[in-house]
């Protein structure tokens, strides 16, 4: 039996010196099947993300980002009403169905506050930015190229951490054998207690000459839980 282990471990280890490149390189490699032309840092476009979640109404966020006028806005609808949040160079703007005039509690009730547009703001850009946001400052790439399987299909795998003032959750991000695409992503709080999230990747669609994942449906480490499913839809042209 601990034959067969050593055996196993050595042929794993063997295929990753094989493939002839780090995990640097598997990045890079990732980052151009994604964003070939180099737009990510430019990027300047509108989408939505309609959120299925058990049990909760469902919820279509349009999503509005211009990094050259470091511009995000978020304009959330859920039963017939829509709150919206805009980030402009770090300041806020907010508003209830369509106006900036509303009580605190309406504020209150919606979050309508800057540190929820921010960590928001943050959210979508790093999601919608993978594999891209993976270069960004504080961000710890493992040297090793890991071999991991999940959802029943084998992955190259890279485990990222972040420095403290950036995050604290341990992250795998798995990526397809022969294109580099990356396909689903993993995240940790505790990797001792299996807590945390994996998100399984589907379908593609190109934004502003970036693959982006299409659908990412949501699970819990520990009992395989679904949590809810996120789809990507690009606004009707006129």
């Amino acid at each position: 039996m601990k034959k067969g282990i050593i055996c196993c471990f050595l042929c794993a280890s063997f295929m990753l010196q094989a493939q002839g490149f780090s995990a640097k390189e598997l990045l890079d490699k990732s980052i151009a099947y994604h964003d070939p032309e180099g737009k990510w840092s430019t990027f300047e476009a509108a989408y939505d993300v309609l959120m299925d979640t058990p049990e909760r109404p469902l919820r279509t966020t349009r999503i509005e980002l211009n990094f050259p006028k470091e511009y995000f806005k978020s304009t959330v609808n859920i039963d017939g009403i829509t709150t919206a949040s805009a980030v402009e160079k770090g300041e806020c703007t907010h508003w209830y169905k369509g106006s900036t005039s509303f009580t605190k509690a309406i504020a209150e009730k919606h979050r309508l506050n800057c540190e929820r547009a921010t960590k928001m703001r943050n959210y979508y850009v790093y999601l919608y930015g993978l594999p891209m946001k993976l270069k960004d400052p504080g961000t710890q790439l493992e040297d090793k190229i890991y071999t991991k399987t999940l959802n029943g299909e084998s992955f190259l795998c890279l485990k990222v951490t972040y420095d403290a003032a950036v995050g604290k959750d341990s992250w795998y991000f798995y990526f397809d054998k022969e294109t580099y695409a990356m396909r689903h992503y993993q995240f940790y709080h505790d990797e001792s207690k299996n807590d945390g999230e994996y998100i399984l990747l589907s379908g593609e669609e190109i934004v502003q000459g970036i693959k982006m994942p299409k659908t990412r449906a949501w699970y819990t480490n520990q009992a395989n839980a679904y949590l809810g499913t996120d789809v990507l839809r690009l606004p009707k042209k006129d």
